[in-house]
């Protein structure tokens, strides 16, 4: 087996409800320290929340993909945010991606991961290191491998211990989200 040790067999299935509501925001945007002038992406977009947010503080000198595989709610997405530095688009983190290599400041994944497949997580790994720049950060927020309101089962959630055995990259970084959820952060 190669760099993903402990990942669970399945396949991402999303229900369209979002995590917004239970996502302390501010304290992601707070911990990210995201600077005028970045670019990022923030990969299985969803309804885009955070790349606005994102988009706020890279200012109009920076630039913000909102990826996801759901092409309905990137359409929407494109109406919100026509004439902004968002740019939305249809893909999958997963498998290669139309942006350029090294071209990515940050990297932001939102309660995807515990979804992914073995490949799956070999090829978003194989993707990460591609997108990000020399000294680019990934930002993986997940639910707590905790008895929750919501979320998959505790089987198929990551613990932090276990996330950072799963991703081959430096871990720089753990933030408490509140009692859901967890962020952490990963550099290249």
């Amino acid at each position: 087996m190669s760099e993903c040790k402990n990942v669970r067999n399945l396949k991402h299935q999303r229900r369209g409800e979002s995590s917004e509501t239970f996502l302390d925001k501010n304290a992601i945007l707070e911990n990210l320290t995201i600077m005028p002038g970045q670019i990022v992406l923030d990969a299985g977009c969803g309804n885009g929340y955070m790349a606005k947010e994102f988009a706020k503080l890279t200012g109009k000198t920076g630039k913000v993909y909102a990826l996801d595989s759901d092409i309905r709610s990137i359409e929407i997405l494109k109406g919100e945010t026509e004439g902004t530095i968002i740019e939305p688009f249809v893909g999958d983190i997963t498998k290669e991606t139309k942006l350029a290599a090294s071209s990515i400041d940050l990297i932001y994944v939102s309660t995807v991961i515990h979804g992914f497949s073995e490949s799956q997580m070999e090829g978003f790994l194989r993707e990460t290191k591609r997108l990000l720049k020399r000294n680019g950060r990934l930002a993986i927020v997940e639910i707590k491998k905790k008895e929750t309101p919501f979320g998959p089962p505790l089987n198929k959630r990551f613990s932090p211990e276990e996330l950072k055995q799963a991703i081959s990259l430096a871990p720089t970084q753990l933030i408490e989200l509140g009692q859901f959820f967890y962020m952490q952060i990963f550099g290249k």
